[in-house]
C-alpha cells in the first residue's frame, strides 16, 4: 500500500517537522497542497503546540500530524495533548517512543517514529507502530551516519510494516529511487524550505537556492549530535572548536538560539541554516504545490524509462 492510500492524502508524501519552521499554518498549506503537513514542535511546550494544531485544524480539512522530538523536556504533556486535539498521525524523533504509543494508537492516532538503523526499525515494530521512516545522513539537522541508500532497503528487509524514505530527497528521479529500495512514500524538508508557503526568513530561502552541492557540512560529532547545515562563519567556527577538543559548554555557547537566528532573523553569519545535500538541487522558489506535482511527474516519468 503506497502511502498516500494508507494516510487518505493525494500524494504519497510528508514534509518533515522541521523545529521552528513547520508551524500549524506551514502543515496545513502543505496538506491543502496535496501532502501531509507535520507540525514540528521541538522547542515547544503544551500550551505553544496546542495553539498550532489549533491554527492548523482552522487552516485545513484534510490530515495533517505532529512531530514529537522526545528529549523535549515537555515531552510527557506534548504526548498527551496529541491525544485531547486528536491529531491523526504522530511522528517522532530522538528517542524511543515506545511508551507512549499505547495511548496513541487507543486514540487512533498513526505512528511512525524516524530510525536512522535497522536495529531501532525492529526494536520499535514490536509496539505496533504503524510505520518507520527511514532517514538517511543526507538530510538536513539532526543525523545519523547510514546514507538512504543502503538504510532503505535494509530496513524494509528488517520490518514488515510499511517504510518511508527520507533524506537525500528533492524531485522524481529520488522518489522513484526510493519506491525501487522498497519504500511506500517518501519524507522531504529542505526542497521545501524553498516554497512560497515556508514561513522562514527570505535570507534563509535564497540560502537554499544559492547552495551548491558541496555547501552543508556536520557539526557536533564530538559531542555525539551531528546535525547538517549549510556552511557560514558560525558552522566554520563550531568547526574549528571541535578540532581543538574545547569543551562541549563553550561549543553551545556559539549555537545557542541559531536555528531562530536563521529562521527569524536571517542572520547569515551566526544562523543554524539547517538543510540537507540536496540543497544544491533546489534552484528557485516555487509553490508547494508546484513541488509536489513535479515530483510525481518526475517519478512516473523515471519509471516509465527505465528499460531493465
Amino acid at each position: 500500500m503506497k502511502l498516500n492510500e494508507l494516510l487518505g492524502i493525494e500524494f504519497p508524501i510528508i514534509q518533515g517537522g522541521m523545529a521552528n519552521v513547520a508551524t500549524g499554518a506551514f502543515a496545513a498549506a502543505v496538506s491543502n497542497a496535496g501532502a501531509l503537513g507535520l507540525i514540528g514542535s521541538g522547542g515547544m511546550d503544551a500550551d505553544a503546540l496546542r495553539h498550532e494544531i489549533q491554527v492548523a485544524k482552522s487552516s485545513t480539512q484534510k490530515p495533517f500530524g505532529v512531530n514529537l522530538m522526545l528529549m523535549n523536556p515537555h515531552i510527557e504533556d506534548l504526548a498527551r495533548v496529541v491525544v485531547e486535539e486528536g491529531v491523526q498521525v504522530v511522528t517522532t524523533g530522538a528517542g524511543n517512543p515506545g511508551k507512549y504509543v499505547p495511548a496513541w494508537k487507543a486514540a487512533g492516532i498513526k505512528v511512525f517514529p524516524v530510525v536512522a538503523a535497522p536495529i531501532l526499525a525492529k526494536r520499535l515494530e514490536r509496539y505496533g507502530i504503524d510505520g518507520v521512516i527511514a532517514e538517511g545522513t543526507e538530510s538536513g539537522g539532526h543525523v545519523g551516519e547510514m546514507t538512504t541508500m543502503a538504510l532503505v532497503p535494509q530496513v524494509v528487509d528488517a520490518v514488515s510494516v510499511p517504510v518511508i524514505a527520507a533524506g537525500g530527497i528533492a524531485d522524481g528521479r529520488q522518489m522513484a529511487a526510493a519506491f525501487a529500495l522498497g519504500a511506500c512514500g517518501v519524507q522531504i524538508g529542505t526542497c521545501l524550505l524553498a516554497s512560497e508557503e515556508c514561513p522562514i526568513h527570505d535570507n534563509y530561502k535564497q540560502a537554499v537556492v544559492k547552495a551548491g552541492a558541496n555547501d552543508t557540512t556536520v557539526t557536533g560529532r564530538t559531542g555525539g549530535a551531528p546535525v547538517r547545515v549549510l556552511k557560514n562563519k558560525m558552522a566554520r567556527e563550531y568547526l574549528r572548536m571541535e578540532k581543538q577538543n574545547l569543551p562541549l559548554e563553550e561549543m553551545e555557547k556559539l549555537t545557542l538560539g541559531s536555528l531562530r537566528r536563521a529562521v527569524f532573523d536571517g542572520d547569515l553569519d551566526t544562523g543554524s541554516f539547517m538543510a540537507g545535500q540536496v540543497a544544491g538541487m533546489v534552484k528557485e522558489v516555487r509553490p508547494l504545490r508546484a513541488i509536489f506535482e513535479d515530483m510525481m511527474s518526475g517519478c512516473q516519468a523515471v519509471v516509465k524509462g527505465l528499460n531493465v
